[in-house]
């Protein structure tokens, strides 16, 4: 039996919770093109321009093929075809996450995924129906991780108040995000650390895979 003020909702990333790590997939990428290893990376933390394209992209506004033209430009590829594809196409999935969401659901806690999306049509959405009784992609909702509004309509959705909810993400300002909105977060890192502790806010014990 759960206690009355243990969480109710779990709240849960895509790429580097139920994948493996999506800026190891980056690297794969950049060497398998010729290119540094932390190319897209630094991108990221150096190009406010290229910042604002992914952003455009998580939230619909900017077409896939558009973003991977920019894209390939900024990081001087001459061919943008299969961009985004190829960047992601490294990532497996994270087989003790996805067990520890599935018996999050099957022991009755409420599940969520609120995902910032690249492309809207490379989920497993068979996989999803299994996992979450609500799907929050991004570019659908026209919202992105860390918007607070993200957070609230992925609680809404679920039908738990922020506090119950627990969110799970493998980014820091993901995190910070969801602790604004009242929710209590776990910075995922690996399922050793991140499973005990969501037994422990949960209040219940996940069947995991054997290792």
């Amino acid at each position: 039996m759960r206690a009355a003020d243990e969480h109710t909702g779990l709240l849960v990333d895509f790429g580097g919770v139920l994948t493996t790590a999506v800026w190891d997939s980056f690297t794969d990428f950049c060497r398998a093109k010729g290119l540094e290893e932390n190319a897209v990376k630094r991108l990221f933390r150096e190009d406010p321009d290229a910042m604002a394209d992914l952003r455009g992209l998580e939230t619909g506004e900017l077409e896939e093929d558009e973003f991977e033209r920019r894209f390939a430009k900024r990081l001087g590829l001459a061919e943008a075809a299969d961009l985004i594809d190829g960047m992601f196409r490294g990532m497996q999935p994270a087989e003790p996450m996805v067990a520890a969401v599935r018996s999050a659901h099957d022991q009755g806690v409420r599940t969520g995924l609120v995902s910032n999306s690249w492309s809207t049509t490379h989920y497993d959405r068979d996989l999803l129906g299994e996992l979450f009784d609500v799907v929050v992609i991004s570019a659908e909702v026209g919202l992105h991780k860390p918007q607070p509004e993200i957070y609230l309509l992925a609680a809404e959705r679920l039908g738990e108040p922020p506090e119950r909810c627990v969110f799970v993400d493998d980014l820091r300002e993901n995190c910070a995000g969801a602790e604004a909105v009242g929710m209590a977060a776990v910075l995922h890192r690996d399922p050793e650390t991140t499973a005990p502790r969501l037994e422990q806010l949960l209040g219940i014990e996940l069947k995991l895979p054997q290792r």
